[in-house]
């Protein structure tokens, strides 16, 4: 379905076309099969007749199907259907008495002479053929009203999506203007340093990721620019490591920042002795993963609460679901401090966990050692 000026312009199915060459070639062979089967000189002649009632029946098809929907009345609609038919067995024996001057055979003859039996032949004919055009019609209405569905819901998905993002946009910018305040307070050498970084970060936001796609290496450079912010807010073990080829690599913008976000957002507060956070990207054959681990001293409901009642996670998680509703996986492991020293058992099954996503030791044993938290997010991908 294409549209002109506003006006629907209504492309032809392939269904539509299909029914209608069956529709054409169901009376020829039919007759031909049933009645001619000696006479194969004759099937053209029926093929002939089909063709020219085709016209016919495709104006009846598209006009009589357009009124049986307006129209209200029964009685009009019905009127117009016996009108139609008579117009039609008009056009058809107007055609016979034009064969008929043609040299045939007795039973030729017998078949197109103006007749009872012709007469209710072709009757049921017209009437048979009249109901399949209808049919067709409501055939092409149903395609083209399942087209409409799936376009309308491309556009109630696409500005959903710009919706969201648009919500992700200042969110994100009030959170850094937030660090850049809290550094000119402490009227810190590096405030500079920031405001450069957010002017890159303002210049990615505003011109470059206004694309459903982009690339996963702009992706990567704005989510360094926001850990280089925090950096240089925060004193804690910061780290951010990519892993695989990136290059060639298309991604939906801010899919991931919020999830970095809140791993900052909770773990680098004034009541922990020993912060840090490990963000890890990874590029693998048909998914990418993203492994978030920040250091908390909440307990575990306290933990995720926090993590689950931020905007911009419900806004991320609300992206995925549009984009890649069953694709994507999105895993939540906590550890504790005083769980992993009284419980074997559950420090067993975290360390089962954590091994398939940190096969890193170090990172491994930090995560068990201390009070974590940690979101692994898979995306399933047709190349990646």
């Amino acid at each position: 379905m294409e549209y002109d000026n506003d006006r629907i312009r209504r492309r032809t199915d392939r269904i539509e076309i299909f029914y209608w060459i069956l529709f054409v070639l169901v009376y020829p062979l039919i007759n031909g099969t049933t009645l001619f089967t000696r006479d194969l000189h004759i099937w053209p002649v029926l093929l002939f007749i089909s063709l020219m009632l085709f016209p016919a029946y495709l104006l009846y098809s598209r006009i009589m199907g357009s009124l049986f929907l307006t129209l209200r009345r029964g009685g009009a609609a019905i009127l117009m259907t016996i009108l139609s038919f008579l117009v039609i067995g008009t056009f058809l024996f107007t055609i016979y008495s034009v064969i008929l001057k043609f040299n045939l055979s007795p039973w030729e003859k017998a078949y197109f002479t103006f007749s009872s039996t012709t007469l209710l032949r072709e009757s049921s004919w017209t009437i048979l053929n009249m109901g399949f055009s209808m049919a067709i019609f409501y055939i092409r209405k149903s395609i083209d009203e399942k087209t409409l569905l799936e376009a309308l819901q491309r556009d109630t998905n696409f500005f959903k999506l710009r919706y969201l993002r648009a919500q992700l946009n200042p969110h994100f910018l009030f959170n850094t203007l937030n660090s850049i305040y809290s550094l000119s307070l402490q009227r810190s050498e590096k405030t500079p340093e920031v405001v450069v970084k957010l002017a890159d970060i303002m210049r990615y936001l505003i011109y470059e990721c206004n694309e459903e796609k982009i690339p996963l290496n702009k992706e990567i450079d704005f989510i360094r620019n926001y850990i280089d912010i925090e950096k240089i807010r925060y004193k804690a073990d910061i780290r951010f490591t990519v892993e695989g080829i990136t290059a060639g690599v298309m991604i939906e913008p801010f899919l991931f920042i919020s999830f970095i976000e809140n791993g900052f957002k909770h773990a680098l507060d004034n009541s922990f002795t020993e912060p840090f956070i490990y963000i890890t990207l990874k590029v693998e054959e048909g998914q990418i993963v993203l492994n978030v681990i920040n250091s908390t001293n909440a307990d575990l409901e306290t933990q995720a609460k926090r993590r689950m009642a931020g905007k911009g996670l419900a806004n991320s998680k609300s992206i995925l679901e549009l984009l890649y509703p069953d694709a994507y996986e999105l895993d939540i492991i906590q550890t504790e401090k005083e769980e992993n020293r009284n419980s074997d058992l559950r420090l067993r099954h975290a360390r089962e966990r954590l091994e398939s996503l940190y096969p890193d030791a170090f990172t491994l044993d930090v995560i068990l050692s201390k009070g974590a938290f940690t979101v692994s997010l898979i995306l399933k991908t047709a190349a990646a």
